[in-house]
């Protein structure tokens, strides 16, 4: 097997590809000189996210189409597999929980499911959960063994699938992990998205000049991580390091609040934002970040800061 740039070159699939994080991984896969497989329905995802390569193949489907994914899973025989697919809208998942939770969870059970049966001999499995798991529980920073609180459909089953995966990695010696993604941003991200990120949604008012609504004082605070730095986690988890059976924390380990995120922007673009102030939403989070301590201790180092990161988002947004 060909060695490039210290990775071995693989045959990867990546469900949910064509999606924001799924899309920008494929990106770094191809530089690495993997071989990937993209599933992705497209119902969130856009093929234009995709780049125009012979090491990519795509396929149009639902990942809870099992006789495909059964089939895809034996003819490849992948090296890694990054399961991203998700509704991640918690709107649509409180709308249509039993549609939802088939695609978030049922169908990646299936995967594991015929990994184990037909004894298919995976490097690694990883699977993306999300800070959702924690809810409202006040503790900060979110540690990995801080206390779980899914408030939603879609959290419930985050939490569900990721237990799923690190005790059924154990259970039958499968090389499993697990990721919480906290508030990722960057290139690909669509602001039309029901579950789009919030500086997207700053990106898009500056981006067109129209105004911009911020629910209660704007002293909210996010551990916002750009979206490098998270493809820098998952590299790490998967080709550069044996660990397995364990769930990651995904952030920068820094809380910044709204009303700073906008100061940055408006000095990095020269523009003074159209602020639409409405009071608190009930249920939203006041302040979250993430103690990425666990993370640290394998290598990983958060590259981007608040400022470098919007600004090469918005040069992203510009070209």
């Amino acid at each position: 097997m060909q060695v490039l740039g210290g990775y071995r070159l693989s045959k990867v699939l990546v469900t949910g590809g064509a999606g924001f994080i799924g899309s920008n991984l494929v990106d770094q896969l191809v530089e690495d000189g993997d071989q990937i497989v993209v599933v992705d329905d497209l119902s969130m995802g856009l093929k234009e996210n995709l780049p125009d390569s012979p090491q990519v193949t795509f396929y149009q489907h639902s990942i809870t189409d099992h006789g495909f994914m059964r089939q895809l899973l034996i003819d490849a025989r992948f090296d890694y597999i990054y399961l991203l697919a998700a509704v991640a809208s918690v709107a649509d998942s409180v709308a249509r929980p039993y549609q939802t939770h088939q695609i978030n969870q049922e169908a990646n059970i299936y995967i594991l499911e015929v990994l184990r049966k037909q004894q298919l001999p995976v490097k690694k499995v990883l699977f993306a959960s999300s800070a959702a798991v924690y809810g409202n529980n006040p503790e900060l920073p979110k540690r990995e063994d801080s206390t779980i609180d899914p408030l939603t459909p879609y959290a419930i089953d985050k939490f569900a699938t990721e237990r799923f995966v690190i005790d059924y990695g154990r259970l039958y010696n499968l090389p499993t992990v697990a990721v919480r993604f906290f508030n990722v941003y960057g290139p690909k991200q669509n602001p039309k998205s029901p579950y789009s990120g919030v500086l997207s949604l700053i990106t898009q008012a500056a981006r067109h000049h129209s105004s911009f609504t911020i629910f209660g004082d704007g002293s909210q605070t996010r551990d916002f991580v750009y979206i490098q730095d998270v493809i820098q986690a998952l590299r790490l988890l998967t080709k550069n390091n044996p660990v397995i059976h364990q769930v990651f924390n995904v952030g920068t380990g820094k809380h910044i609040s709204l009303n700073h995120v906008i100061k940055v922007y408006e000095q990095l673009i020269d523009y003074q934002f159209k602020l639409i102030s409405k009071p608190e939403r009930t249920g939203d989070i006041k302040h979250s970040y993430a103690n990425i301590s666990r993370l640290l201790s394998l290598g990983y180092k958060p590259r981007y800061t608040i400022e470098s990161g919007l600004k090469l988002y918005w040069e992203s947004i510009k070209e």
